[in-house]
């Protein structure tokens, strides 16, 4: 039976999208089924370069189609930048294999500083080359300083004709050995500080551009390449000063928004054979689905998974609707980077503990999902880096709440066109949010939510009245763990909008919330073991832990809709 909450590529069918959209989406589903699982999986493991797969892209225009923001496509009504499908895509490449999914992450990246660009020559070269069928890199991270942009070594020098000769590495660039346009980032050696900055266009292919390596062993092409005394044109400018700063910052807004949607992907497919695996294999003269554990491990798995769904949906809404007076998804971005991520890890890791060795086997895409789904949390700093910026909201996201019109859901065929103009990327102390409880108040009535709510409205009072004292906010260790206590707020919030809009089976919300609830416990201990926590800060602590209510009828129904799973898709060989 197909789960209507779970992409099935059988009976997949985005009828919610304009034609076109529902044409190209389901074209590179069927793509991937033509090729089969063995080739897959042959492709993967001999870390085989995806040139047929691009090759496939540039013959539908997929990505051209898909990555052209409407103000660059030359009144063509097919090519726009909409995120409800760029997350659509996504979540099928994800489905599919994180190496297809990298190529056309890092492509938006190299695109993000071009398309924020008043430079018309270097985007009308952007647009021919997405034409073409070419993948972009974004060239900002070093092998010394990471993505510290304050450090960059990728040195500029005047060559007294209005142009530049840089020279200097980067490191971990995706796409680096096949870019048609890399989005390089590098500084001025004539100028000081800020004003200094300066991201320009490179060519892979030109004679000073040198690939070094793949630094990793895998299809996806992560390199280290190096410039040397590499000619910088005044068409090759994209962005200079303090407005490159910003270009390289509102990039990773948009661009690594991507990674909850690839997780997403990853996950579905893994659990389609582990649900089947765990249903046909016999121990001890039964299903090992009959093990109560079991049927508690894959329903906690089917719901978080569920759960990162609805959040990154919704959270698709809040960056087609931001604008200049509505930034909340500055917030939501960070949470989709690093929750609905390390919730995929869960995912994997509560299906694996249940599947046990058949997740090592090399016939499987458990086995490269398990591997691959590690990446994900990483790809953008770490963990710590989103839930510190996330931080920055807590104050004004709990305790000041401010009056916006409703944001509805967002599929229509328009451009998301701010996502390229977002201003300057600070002030993000100072953004507004909407009332969280009101999405809580709405579904009151369901006993895992009221019971996660009381634990909600301890955290306000944790934030007025045992809020981390000055010496305390320099201890990052223990605010990372209020972090992770208020992150979960924030992700029940998004789950409930989008199940009020979506009309969610109450079992399976609340199925979701008593998970949510043991989490947030979880956390809760954690902070009162903390070195630093102050006593009034572990009594709080423990005073927050709560039992999620339970109900065998509630979780009997749930676990039929997982059962229900095995068989419903096997890729074809």
């Amino acid at each position: 039976m197909a789960d209507s909450l779970l992409f099935n590529p059988r009976t997949y069918d985005p009828a919610h999208f304009d034609a076109e959209t529902r044409r190209l989406l389901r074209a590179t589903v069927d793509w991937f089924e033509a090729r089969g699982k063995r080739k897959l999986i042959e492709d993967y493991r001999s870390r085989a370069w995806l040139a047929d797969f691009l090759e496939f892209a540039a013959k539908e225009g997929l990505f051209a189609k898909f990555l052209t923001p409407a103000s660059a496509a030359d009144g063509q009504p097919d090519k726009r930048w909409d995120t409800a499908r760029i997350a659509a895509l996504n979540e099928i490449f994800g489905f599919y294999g994180l190496d297809y999914w990298y190529a056309w992450q890092v492509t938006i990246l190299g695109l993000g500083p071009v398309w924020q660009s008043d430079n018309a020559a270097a985007r009308d070269r952007a647009a021919a080359l997405l034409d073409q069928g070419e993948v972009f890199a974004f060239g900002l991270s070093e092998k010394a300083h990471g993505a510290d942009i304050y450090s960059t070594d990728m040195l500029l020098e005047p060559d007294g004709e209005g142009g530049f000769r840089a020279s200097g590495a980067k490191y971990y660039i995706g796409n680096g050995n096949a870019a048609g346009l890399v989005s390089v980032f590098g500084r001025r050696t004539d100028v000081e500080g800020p004003d200094g900055y300066v991201f320009f266009a490179a060519d892979s292919r030109h004679p000073a551009y040198h690939l070094v390596k793949n630094v990793v062993d895998s299809s996806k092409y992560v390199s280290e390449f190096r410039l040397d005394d590499y000619p910088v044109g005044p068409d090759d400018v994209l962005h200079t000063g303090r407005a490159a700063f910003d270009a390289a910052l509102n990039t990773v807004n948009v661009g690594k928004f991507n990674l909850c949607t690839g997780a997403i992907g990853i996950c579905e497919h893994a659990m389609y054979e582990a649900v089947t695996h765990a249903q046909n294999r016999i121990l001890y003269g039964r299903p090992v689905t009959a093990f109560p554990h079991v049927r508690r491990e894959l329903t906690d798995a089917y719901v978080r998974l569920v759960g990162m769904k609805l959040f990154s949906d919704r959270a698709v809404d809040y960056f087609r609707s931001a604008g200049p007076d509505d930034r909340r998804y500055l917030l939501f971005n960070p949470m989709t980077k690093m929750k609905v991520t390390t919730e995929g890890e869960k995912v994997i890791d509560l299906m694996w503990d249940v599947i046990a060795a058949k997740g090592f086997e090399k016939d499987t895409y458990f086995a490269q999902a398990a591997t691959e789904i590690r990446g994900l949390p990483k790809l953008e700093g770490t963990v710590h880096v989103n839930l510190a910026l996330i931080l920055k909201f807590m104050g004004n996201h709990l305790l000041n709440p401010a009056e916006y019109a409703p944001v509805p859901t967002r599929l229509d065929a328009t451009d998301d066109a701010f996502l390229f103009r977002q201003g300057p990327a600070r002030g993000l102390g100072a953004i507004r949010f909407h009332d969280w409880r009101t999405a809580y108040d709405r579904y009151a009535e369901l006993p895992n939510v009221a019971r996660f709510r009381e634990q909600a409205d301890a955290l306000c009072e944790f934030v007025t009245t045992a809020a981390p004292d000055e010496e305390q906010s320099r201890d990052l260790d223990l605010l990372l763990a209020v972090g992770q206590l208020f992150a979960l707020v924030v992700h029940g919030q998004l789950i409930l909008e989008q199940a009020d809009l979506t009309g969610l089976e109450s079992d399976v919300l609340d199925e979701l919330f008593a998970v949510l609830v043991r989490d947030f416990s979880a956390h809760a201990v954690e902070l009162h073991g903390k070195d630093s926590a102050t006593e009034d800060q572990q009594r709080w602590a423990l005073g927050a832990v709560r039992r999620p209510v339970t109900d065998e009828a509630r979780s009997a129904r749930v676990w039929q809709r997982v059962e229900a799973l095995a068989g419903a898709y096997e890729m074809a060989p």
